[in-house]
């Protein structure tokens, strides 16, 4: 008896495509998926009732898509096609001040490890959706997302911001919400460092212009000098 679990329609044509191959009694993983790894196995005591079901232990994001089943033996043939779901809730947001920016204080939202991608959403102390830029999305070495969202905020009467998660896991969405609360002091902190460093930028630009002037001055008073001495010299 043979029974063939494969991958269908991988990203990568040329790749192995075998997930677990049970051939002559016993389990073969010579060309099995390096992914799959340990984590797969038969019902081998339901075989004989007719199921060949595959269990897959530690599941990855990267486990998600079409699966093909064959099975064959000396009198029978058969062979069938499923599509795996893979469903993994994202960590609690994880809120992160990224210091001054360009129009306010910077703040950092970060979950990982959910699947299917999860969306990440700024809102203020009212529930008023704030503006940001676009998500920032990599995957981990299992296939899990990890999502980013920045955006960039003013000091208001409470100071207090929230991000949230929303993740889709199969016929319902689930919602999860960490609160930040930025007090005026840090704001303010915030603000006149970047105010002083902005002074001390333009200061040390009018030293250098001045600087620069002077000796620009200087150097054309000596080439003045040295061309009316030059030209007692020949008079003389």
């Amino acid at each position: 008896m043979r029974v063939d679990w494969f991958r269908v329609n991988l990203p990568d044509p040329q790749s192995n495509i075998r997930v677990h191959l049970y051939q002559d009694g016993r389990d073969k993983y010579h060309d099995q998926i390096r992914s799959y790894e340990g984590r797969t196995s038969l019902f081998k005591e339901e075989l004989k009732k007719g199921n060949t079901s595959l269990k897959l232990t530690r599941v990855q994001g990267t486990d998600d898509g079409q699966y093909k089943c064959l099975v064959e033996s000396k009198t029978h043939y058969d062979d069938a096609t499923i599509q795996v779901h893979i469903r993994a809730l994202g960590s609690k947001p994880e809120l992160s001040i990224e210091g001054q920016k360009e129009g306010g204080m910077g703040l950092l939202c970060v979950s990982k490890g959910g699947f299917p991608e999860p969306e990440l959403e700024w809102l203020d102390s009212e529930g008023v959706t704030l503006s940001a830029g676009p998500s920032e999305t990599d995957r981990d070495y299992k296939g899990f997302y990890i999502v980013k969202l920045k955006t960039i905020v003013k000091e208001t009467d409470t100071n207090h911001f929230t991000c949230r998660l929303r993740q889709r896991q199969l016929s319902e969405q689930i919602n999860m919400e960490t609160e930040f609360h930025i007090s005026s002091e840090l704001i303010l902190v915030h603000t006149d460092t970047w105010r002083v460093a902005f002074a001390v930028i333009v200061s040390l630009s009018i030293v250098l212009v001045v600087i620069l002037a002077f000796t620009i001055w200087g150097w054309n008073r000596l080439s003045n000098d040295y061309g009316n001495r030059k030209r007692i010299k020949e008079f003389i």
